[in-house]
């Protein structure tokens, strides 16, 4: 099999990130430095997997199992090293050049011609917008609508001009040819019945649409103008297409779930111009479905990104039916949701317009309530609560809502604001929403929503191969050592990160570390740093290099070893001082307690009784040189 150059792989490593792609099987968040989640390898009651972005490793902290990204595929999804570089490439839309007997342009995947293209048309269509006349009217529309040229920048936005004598896109391609049958299957061009291609999008204003990692993989055409195309939809999609699934793909999700992990939810809201025009006034966790109902694929990527959703829609009736229907989709997953409802007759991008970003933020701080609060509302809509006989129905209905809560508090809530809006008796209310609960259906859980269910992909590894710990809670710190293993740990982790530190240690004469494992990383550091020159040891880099699973652990280890700036020389000390001293004694005294067991084997008491006097003298001269321990 042709080999990938050391090189590429190092900068595909370097391309991705590896929060990123683990976030698709388990939920992160932000913890201090740390991204913190339900370790996919082992049942881990609490979170104990830690991704560290800096570095782009990750670490658990319970089962210890540590790696970069492809050693992650590898082991989540049962992949070859191969197949985990071949899969990151694709993520990252590169072609992998091999070094022998590989067909020239050989690529990653055969979807990877398809994102190329697309990123390819997204930069043409946003040229176009922003550098030519044949954009200016469509520049014009955006910037009425409040979108900054930042803004237009952060999502590429772009512009499609009206037909002239040739498509703008078939003759791009065309001139700089791709292969026809690509183009075909790309989905941006419509084909006529003679085989021609023409532009599937014209005269219209461009929204990518991004898959989760950032690329293009499809667009949205907004229309600009009427003129001869009447009966032309306001909105046209691509079709789906190899990397386009329309059910799965929410509008934004490669920049709202990066705000997710920090803020903690995302936020739904219901057209492109919202998402838009909300990240713009700061609210960076939008999404928004592709202009159709909520899917079961678009429910549970969200559960997989985070545990709260907010619903931001229009507050007219059109927007609360849409809330409603949301809600009904919801309603089975584990999420914790809100809703936001706008002023009648105004969507996000209108509110901010008219009220500014700092009202908007505020307004949707202040506005949430919850889903039962809004059903309460939402149930009144062609009800004449006037009217006796539809009062009953409406609080029966009521009722029944109130009756799926199960916080008692929030409950008891709902029942004295009904109690007291229609001047009915708390007590009877209460004993009919028990009755209610007490005959209701249990919930079901939703599929594939729950954080901790890494997505299907093949046999895993770890189902197989199950860790040294499968039920240990997480202790949110590496395991205690002794005092030479712990010593080593910290004194490499300071060699790692710090050229001083690693000077300082190699002008001691004949220092090595003690044990084979340290001297194998420690080996594998400096040839790195001397091959890259760089200053500091790149973790995910090394880890990488490591065919040893138990090496790759030891290093997440090392690297939770952070002591202070100010204590650095003092630890390099200490450890020094235990490797070049108490080391020795610990290596005589195996060697003595070895020699021992042998002399009781052969029965020689002469032996026996001077091996015992030198191991009692050993370990006195190693009692005498313990300080404090370091752990």
């Amino acid at each position: 099999m042709p080999q990938i150059p050391r090189e590429t792989i190092d900068q595909l490593r370097n391309q991705v990130d590896i929060a990123d792609v683990i976030s698709q099987d388990i939920q992160l968040k932000k913890q201090g430095k740390n991204l913190m989640g339900h370790c996919p390898f082992h049942e881990d009651a609490t979170p104990s997997f830690s991704v560290n972005e800096e570095k782009q490793y990750f670490y658990c902290f319970s089962c210890h199992r540590s790696g970069d990204v492809f050693s992650y595929l590898e082991q989540a999804h049962d992949l070859s090293f191969m197949e985990a570089v071949e899969q990151v490439a694709t993520t990252a839309g590169v072609d992998l050049p091999r070094e022998s007997n590989g067909p020239s342009g050989e690529s990653a995947s055969p979807n990877t011609p398809l994102y190329r293209l697309h990123e390819e048309a997204s930069r043409l269509y946003h040229h176009v917008l922003v550098n030519t006349v044949a954009g200016q009217p469509a520049l014009n529309y955006l910037t009425k609508r409040g979108m900054s040229r930042e803004l237009i920048g952060q999502f590429n936005l772009g512009f499609a001009p009206a037909r002239g004598e040739e498509d703008l896109l078939v003759k791009y391609f065309t001139q700089k040819g791709i292969d026809y049958q690509l183009m075909r299957a790309s989905g941006l061009f419509t084909e006529d019945q003679t085989g021609q291609l023409h532009d599937r999008f014209f005269d219209r204003v461009i929204y990518p649409i991004k898959n989760a990692n950032g690329q293009p993989i499809a667009f949205s055409g907004r229309l600009l103008t009427k003129k001869a195309t009447e009966n032309a939809p306001k909105y046209l999609n691509s079709p789906e297409t190899p990397i386009f699934n329309k059910r799965r793909t929410l509008f934004n999700l490669d920049q709202a779930k990066k705000a997710a992990r920090k803020e903690g939810h995302l936020t739904l809201f219901e057209g492109f111009m919202d998402v838009i025009s909300a990240f713009g006034a700061g609210v960076r966790s939008g999404i928004a479905s592709m202009g159709t109902s909520f899917t079961d694929e678009q429910v549970a990527v969200i559960a997989r990104t985070t545990d709260k959703l907010t619903i931001c829609y229009d507050g007219d009736a059109a927007g609360q039916n849409a809330i409603n229907r949301a809600l009904t989709m919801l309603a089975a997953s584990r999420l914790t949701l809100r809703v936001v409802q706008l002023p009648a007759g105004m969507d996000p991008d209108e509110y901010v317009q008219a009220n500014g970003q700092a009202k908007f933020q505020e307004y949707l701080a202040h506005a949430e309530e919850t889903p039962t609060a809004f059903r309460l509302h939402f149930l009144k809509q062609g009800l004449n609560l006037a009217n006796q006989s539809e009062l009953l129905h409406y609080v029966e209905a009521a009722l029944r809502e109130v009756a799926k809560v199960t916080d008692p508090v929030e409950r008891d809530l709902y029942i004295q604001q009904l109690a007291k809006d229609y001047h009915l008796n708390p007590a009877t209310l209460t004993g009919q929403v028990q009755e209610l609960a007490a005959t209701a259906a249990p919930r079901p859980a939703y599929p594939e929503s729950s954080p901790r269910q890494p997505r299907q992909a093949g046999t895993r590894r770890y189902q197989s191969t199950p860790p040294t710990t499968t039920t240990a809670p997480s202790t949110q710190a590496p395991p205690l050592l002794g005092k030479v293993e712990l010593a080593q740990q910290r004194l490499l982790r300071e060699m790692f990160h710090n050229p001083a530190v690693r000077s300082h240690v190699g002008a001691i004469e004949n220092f090595h570390f003690v044990d084979r494992p340290y001297q194998l990383l420690d080996a594998a550091a400096k040839e790195q740093l001397q091959r890259t020159g760089a200053d500091e040891v790149d973790v995910a880099q090394l880890m990488g290099e490591l065919t040893d699973a138990k090496l790759r652990t030891i290093v997440g280890q090392i690297e939770q070893r952070v002591v202070p700036q100010a204590a650095v020389d003092e630890t390099v000390d200490d450890c020094l001082a235990v490797l070049v001293d108490v080391a020795p004694i610990e290596q005589q005294i195996r060697e003595k307690t070895a020699a021992l067991q042998e002399a009781a084997a052969l029965n020689d008491q002469q032996l026996i009784t001077k091996l015992t006097i030198e191991l009692i003298d050993l370990r006195r001269q190693e009692q005498k040189m313990k300080t404090e321990d370091v752990n």
